[in-house]
């Protein structure tokens, strides 16, 4: 048994066309058959539109170094 991932084309009369490996040798064979959504038309999903705060320019000699952020202790 061999798992085939393909792309398929329905005719209007229900007629399912699909290409398989040229290893597959020809004759009847009995398959498993998936619907998943339709590949034509899928859209990309909308870029999130997240609120934006404008706080003006960072202060003059700001360090965020880890060193100059935490104690000795880590806090």
């Amino acid at each position: 048994m061999r798992t085939i991932e393909t792309t398929a084309t329905v005719a209007p009369d229900g007629t399912l066309t699909a290409r398989v490996p040229a290893d597959i040798p020809p004759g009847e064979h009995e398959v498993v058959l998936v619907i998943a959504e339709p590949v034509v038309g899928k859209k990309e999903r909308p870029p999130l539109d997240l609120p934006v705060h404008h706080w003006g320019p960072w202060p003059e000699g700001l360090s965020l170094r880890r060193e100059d952020m935490y104690d000795d202790w880590g806090r």
